[in-house]
């Protein structure tokens, strides 16, 4: 059986593949904690400063988790909080990675497939991208961990239109719900989220990491302490700080080593 997680190099980009096209790029159980585990190692490693996250093929970036396994590994209550542990999982290791993330997204983005969209920095779509989460006609809620990604990302409103209504959402509807950073045409988007990658990678990698951190904390209600409002000046202390400037005055392209 394939790899459910593919993951590759190409110098300080990093991709992961959800990589199951037979099934929309469904992902089961063993693939949400293989997702867990790879964005873990990849945010552990100092030389990698973006992550495309994208499905395997062009139908779908992923379908969200395989329901042809719920019978046998979420029957009930029981099994479906070991379950839902798993996609938690994952998605904090996503949102959590120290590194940017940007999600390429091609046809359908539904469910734990849209979830892990919104738990990447940015959601570059295709125009082919549909995204909802019409878990209604199953049954169940959307439980909080997985709420919260999409929350944080579109805001109370829109996470209950789609939740309510079951409705799919095309991807120009989607954009202008704040669901994703910008669309462009099917053929353009492999190199629209690359350039972005690499766009992101040219720049200070630990500017990127604190600032992705500083987001997230001001969307806490917890007031700043005076240690976090220093921390977001301590990087002038660096070496990258000091390389920005002389490369900026001298006009030239600065060459960051992430110190």
């Amino acid at each position: 059986m394939p790899e459910a997680i593919l993951v590759t190099r190409d110098g300080a980009v990093a991709t992961v593949v959800l990589n199951n096209p037979d099934r929309l790029n469904a992902l089961t159980r063993a693939a949400w904690a293989r997702l867990n585990h790879v964005m873990d190692e990849l945010s552990a490693a100092d030389e990698v400063r973006c992550i495309v996250v994208r499905g395997a093929g062009d139908a779908a970036f992923a379908a969200g988790a395989d329901i042809s396994e719920f019978p046998a590994q979420r029957a009930d209550a029981v099994q479906a909080r070991a379950y839902g542990d798993s996609v938690a999982g994952a998605l904090g290791a996503i949102a959590g990675c120290r590194h940017p993330t940007v999600a390429m997204i091609l046809g359908v983005c539904t469910g734990g497939g849209l979830e892990i969209a919104c738990a990447c920095d940015l959601r570059i779509s295709g125009e082919s991208g549909r995204f909802g989460a019409p878990i209604n006609r199953l049954g169940h809620a959307m439980a909080y961990a997985e709420m919260e990604v999409v929350r944080r990302v579109a805001g109370d409103a829109v996470v209950l239109e789609l939740l309510l209504e079951g409705r799919i959402l095309g991807a120009r509807e989607a954009q202008a719900k704040g669901l994703l950073t910008r669309v462009v045409a099917d053929e353009a988007v492999e190199e629209e989220a690359y350039a972005a990658a690499r766009r992101i990678a040219g720049g200070a990698p630990l500017a990127a990491r604190c600032n992705k951190r500083f987001v997230r904390r001001l969307g806490e209600p917890e007031p700043l302490t005076a240690a976090e409002t220093d921390e977001s000046y301590a990087l002038c202390d660096s070496e990258d700080y000091r390389e920005g400037l002389r490369a900026f005055l001298a006009k030239e392209k600065p060459a960051f080593r992430g110190r």
